[in-house]
């Protein structure tokens, strides 16, 4: 790890300057209009906050591509000692990660994150605050797989 550049427990070697995240494909069928292109820049944004890498789309060192792969909202029946159940909303997404400085950092995964909201409330009503929660708690973990693993 000598020389790597370290901060906040990342590492990133220090050949790696560059970084493009390609807009996620909605491939959910169920999602909202403006979720892939959120989802994208809010990428894009922690990549830009938290590390030394600036943004290209010209033979980046490290590329982003994905998908919005599931978008489920579930009603939860209660459990026994319980009075009423609760929905939640499932996002789920598909990330391929390219080192184009080392092939054998590349990789692909799934990533998936919920969160519940009352029987009573209307999606639409809670949907906002929703998904920012889910959308920065999938960001952290695609964050943290590509940059915790050098």
């Amino acid at each position: 790890m000598a020389g790597c550049y370290s901060f906040k427990g990342i590492s990133i070697p220090p050949d790696v300057n560059t970084f493009y995240v390609d807009l996620f494909e909605d491939q959910s069928q169920a999602s909202i209009p403006t979720l892939p292109r959120d989802f994208t820049e809010q990428l894009k944004d922690k990549i830009r906050r938290e590390t030394r890498l600036s943004y290209n789309d010209v033979e980046p060192d490290i590329e982003f591509h994905g998908a919005i792969t599931g978008f489920r909202v579930a009603a939860e029946a209660p459990k026994a000692d319980q009075q009423i159940g609760f929905n939640k909303l499932t996002v789920t997404v598909r990330v391929e990660f390219i080192n184009n400085k080392n092939e054998k950092a590349n990789w692909k995964q799934q990533f998936s994150y919920e969160e519940f909201f009352e029987p009573d409330q209307n999606l639409l009503d809670v949907q906002d605050q929703l998904l920012e929660t889910i959308n920065k708690e999938l960001i952290d973990q695609i964050f943290n797989r590509a940059f915790t693993n050098w």
